[in-house]
């Protein structure tokens, strides 16, 4: 190419410094190598978190003197990440890179500054103070009529667009974001909003059958001139006018997590309400995978029927996907179970929990068996998995949007939820193992099976959904394309903020628990630092301290139309909170290998008398409890590898003003 330049982004480790030139040579994961320079404008900056401060703590050499080559002695360290933003210039078999700006992502001792203990509590504490600040205004307690100010659009600075709308959804999912952040920080405002939240929700989008035993939740309330409209149907484009399985699902992501801190037994009625109406209105019984599991699930309901095979749902009729299947596991099933296993032993009135409980396993058992057996591609040439299906689990690929098209997060997706159920039945393998040999040798036998997709997705998509000049996480590709190269976009080659979540926690979670030995535990790890890194530099909104929803290929943030909005449909306080919250356990547990602690309060009138504090389906023997303080008093008597903690009647009565602290430490093996 003749004089060609283009602004552009790379990221790559440092394989030579030339000093003396004022540059140095990065490898970029791809491979290739390029050569890059630093000129008098070009500045050193290191990765900042939402908190807004500089963390150069870089020792300056003697004799230093501001100048390129200084800078270059000074910063660049061999085989350290660093991500480059300048002008590439090629002219022939020349090539080059003017960097403009130097991103540094360590600290001087060699560890990434996002690895350090506080970075993701900083992180989601700021998301927290932000999305309370945009809502509630100068408020630190918060009440159920504070809610109804709530809203679910909101524009790039955090004002209310003038639509009024508030979904249910999005409202539970930020109630995971406040309880996330009450669980990581003990800070009492996030709870005391997470708890306004959940009766707001509980009172205003609840709506019970005549019988009281099935929950559906409205999609939606608009405030009009003189009164309130409330939609049962969903508002958005993919699913108007239709009841759809996702839009129930993560109603209940907020109510789960929640219930983790309090042990609400009336959250707990609603979750189980909601739940049974999956299993009596979405289910399809033809589909049968054994004792352990139900069937499956169809996507949508007709609102005037509601059943599942009405025409007037159109081409979501008798259709099943992803999300109908794979959303229930991260969305409430996982928080759901950790809550409630392990139950104390019998005779202690809870056999309704215990049945409810066996539900949830089923559904667990049923969810990621239908995922490894169906979501493959049959035909081996194409490593991504389908997504949407007919009633058979034919594929479906004249679906509106999706065709014959992969969304590479939900590839991710599936990788990190797959891992994480294989957790759990690797711990169940190892808790029966003296008891059962051989339910002990079938529940390993499944938790491998997951693990083998798992490890398949999280590779492939290291060669095609990942970035391998800039990192960070690519969109939606072709299943099969056809323009004769690796991959190919459908629009372009932009990269949204929650498929960086899903990578990063696929990856993290894969590096701490695969099977598939050190050498692709090591990529797995580097691949983790790079998504790490590529959503540090590029997502977070530093203005107005939020999360940009979508970038291009080299981190520009994209604010055309809805894509500007700091809440939406899409967006709410969910994806990042997630990320943040299971990013510090995940880093803590597996990476890092340090202590990190929990808070919990719960309801003094809750059913549960004891408190489950495993903070995620995590590995085998990785972690234990190492210190509980209750109402600001050490336990002296502390079972490390027992995860249900049982409370005395008198810590129980303490109520909503004993906080628990939870100190969980990693087993260094």
């Amino acid at each position: 190419m003749k004089q060609f330049t283009i602004s552009t982004t790379l990221m790559g480790n440092v394989t030579e410094i030339h000093e003396q030139d004022s540059a140095f040579v990065i490898k970029c994961r791809s491979g290739d190598e390029l050569l890059v320079y630093a000129g008098r404008e070009t500045q050193f900056q290191f990765v900042q978190n939402l908190d807004g401060l500089n963390r150069d703590r870089y020792p300056t050499p003697e004799g230093f003197s501001w100048n390129p080559s200084q800078l270059v002695k000074k910063y660049i360290q061999p085989d350290r990440l660093v991500a480059v933003q300048g002008v590439y210039l090629e002219d022939g078999a020349n090539r080059r890179l003017d960097a403009r700006i130097i991103n540094i992502l360590h600290v001087p001792d060699g560890k990434f500054l996002f690895e350090q203990t506080h970075w993701w509590l900083v992180q989601i504490a700021r998301l927290a103070d932000t999305w309370l600040g945009y809502l509630f205004p100068n408020k630190m307690t918060y009440e159920i009529d504070d809610f109804k100010l709530y809203q679910t659009n909101l524009n790039i600075i955090g004002l209310r667009t003038d639509d009024n709308l508030q979904e249910s959804s999005t409202l539970a999912r930020l109630i995971y974001g406040l309880s996330s952040a009450y669980l990581l920080t003990g800070c009492e405002s996030y709870l005391s909003a997470a708890r306004a939240g959940v009766q707001y929700q509980r009172e205003t989008f609840r709506c019970l059958t005549s019988d009281g035993k099935h929950c559906f939740w409205a999609s939606g309330k608009r405030k009009t001139e003189y009164s309130y409209q409330l939609y049962m149907t969903s508002q958005n484009s993919d699913d108007i006018n239709t009841i759809p399985l996702y839009e129930q699902i993560y109603a209940l992501a907020g109510l789960a997590q929640y219930y983790r801190i309090t042990l609400d037994w009336e959250v707990l009625d609603d979750i189980q309400r909601t739940i049974r109406t999956f299993n009596d209105y979405y289910l399809d019984l033809e589909s049968k995978y054994g004792e352990k599991a139900f069937g499956d699930y169809f996507s949508h309901l007709d609102y005037a029927t509601l059943s599942w095979d009405s025409e007037a749902l159109g081409d979501n009729q008798a259709k099943k996907n992803w999300n109908s299947i794979g959303d229930h596991i991260p969305a409430y099933l996982v928080n759901l179970m950790i809550a409630l296993e392990p139950l104390p032993l019998a005779n202690g009135g809870y056999e309704e929990l215990q049945q409810f409980l066996n539900i949830c396993k089923k559904i667990l058992h049923t969810t990621s068996t239908i995922i490894i057996e169906h979501f493959p591609d049959p035909d081996p040439n194409v490593p991504f998995v389908n997504e949407r299906f007919l009633r058979n689990w034919q594929p479906d690929q004249t679906w509106r949007w999706q065709q014959n098209r992969a969304v590479v997060g939900h590839n991710l997706k599936i990788a990190w939820n797959l891992t994480r159920v294989a957790n759990y039945y690797y711990f169940a393998a190892d808790k029966i193992a003296s008891e059962s040999t051989e339910e002990a040798e079938q529940n390993k036998q499944f938790a491998d099976r997951l693990m083998k997709l798992a490890d398949k997705l999280g590779a492939t998509m290291a060669d095609l959904g990942v970035d391998l000049f800039r990192g960070g996480i690519f969109d939606t590709l072709e299943r099969n394309p056809s323009n004769g190269f690796p991959i190919e976009f459908p629009w372009s080659n932009t990269k949204d903020f929650w498929q960086q979540e899903q990578a990063l926690l696929a990856y993290l979670i894969l590096h701490g628990c695969s099977n598939e030995g050190e050498a692709q535990k090591q990529k797995y790890l580097e691949l983790a630092q790079e998504t790490a890194a590529f959503w540090n530099l590029f997502f977070l909104d530093q203005d107005n301290k939020g999360i940009f929803f979508r970038v291009t290929e080299s981190g520009m943030p994209v604010i055309q139309g809805g894509y500007g909005n700091k809440g939406g449909h899409a967006i709410s306080g969910y994806h990042a909170f997630e990320l943040n919250y299971l990013a510090h356990i995940y880093m803590s547990s597996y990476v890092t290998k340090q202590p990190f602690c929990l808070y919990f309060k719960p309801n003094k009138n809750c059913r549960q008398r004891s408190l489950n504090v495993l903070p995620d389906f995590v590995k085998p023997n990785s972690l234990q409890i190492s210190r509980i303080n209750i109402d600001g008093s050490e336990r002296d008597a502390i079972d490390p590898d027992n995860f249900r903690i049982t409370l005395s009647e008198h810590e129980f009565q303490l109520g909503s003003e004993a906080e628990i602290v939870v100190e969980l430490k990693p087993v260094n093996v």
